[in-house]
């Protein structure tokens, strides 16, 4: 039995303006409670988490800490970290954090702040995958075709079975993300998501089919519809 640990990191260093709500979205109330505390709430709640790490906003950390995790007696949070500039340098300060506490076998799994729908499920089957070496992406397949546009016109229609919508989750051994990480960092690369860091190393990245439901609340919609999923999930005792 392996004595590797699993740690959430959790970004929510974004300003929300699309939300257009007078608060970051993340604090927005979700069926009574903010967004973030119900995100944090599933793996604080999972016995395979052994510590969180939030990034937040580096004006809104004591905000955070007392109305969200005491208010709401998270005992898993590690600490609070200042974000950055842009979403992976919010994961960098995190990962930063992390290196104090995690061995290289142990295994991260970096999820947005405004992905409270998760299903737990899915935590144990990136991890899984994560502890082989290869990274994890909870990922579903597009619904639609997508179009690839250049000066508003039509120049590629890829075949939609190939194309997969990413979701998080994803979740590599700390010591690859770390170093991808730092890779990118000294290179001035920025990515689309962290996947996207160990791909252009050439390491693996392995599909955990993920959920519909778990959607980022990005809009006004995507509250309302995330408000319709967790009234589903209630009702049925999920």
């Amino acid at each position: 039995m392996t004595s590797a640990k699993s740690f959430a990191l959790i970004p929510a260093a974004g300003m929300g303006k699309r939300m257009g709500a007078s608060i970051n979205k993340q604090y927005l109330q979700l069926n009574g409670l903010p967004i973030i505390a119900r995100t944090i709430a599933v793996f604080e709640q999972s016995p395979l988490i052994d510590g969180i790490c939030l990034v937040i906003p580096a004006d809104e950390i004591s905000y955070c800490r007392e109305q969200v995790v005491e208010a709401c007696g998270f005992r898993k949070v590690m600490d609070i970290v200042a974000g950055g500039k842009e979403r992976q340098h919010s994961v960098m300060n995190g990962l930063r954090y992390l290196e104090r506490h995690a061995a290289g076998e142990d295994v991260v799994l970096i999820h947005d702040g405004v992905r409270p729908l998760i299903p737990a499920g899915l935590l144990q089957a990136s991890i899984e995958v994560a502890r082989t070496g290869e990274g994890a992406l909870v990922a579903v397949p597009a619904k639609d075709t997508v179009k690839i546009v250049r000066d508003g016109l039509v120049v590629e229609t890829p075949a939609r079975e190939t194309l997969w919508q990413a979701q998080t989750p994803q979740s590599f051994r700390f010591d690859l993300i770390y170093q991808a990480h730092c890779r990118a960092e000294q290179e001035g690369f920025i990515g689309t998501d962290d996947a996207s860091l160990i791909e252009r190393q050439g390491s693996p990245i392995r599909i955990v089919p993920g959920d519909y439901r778990n959607i980022k609340i990005t809009t006004p919609e995507d509250l309302v519809l995330a408000e319709a999923f967790l009234a589903a999930y209630q009702s049925s005792g999920a």
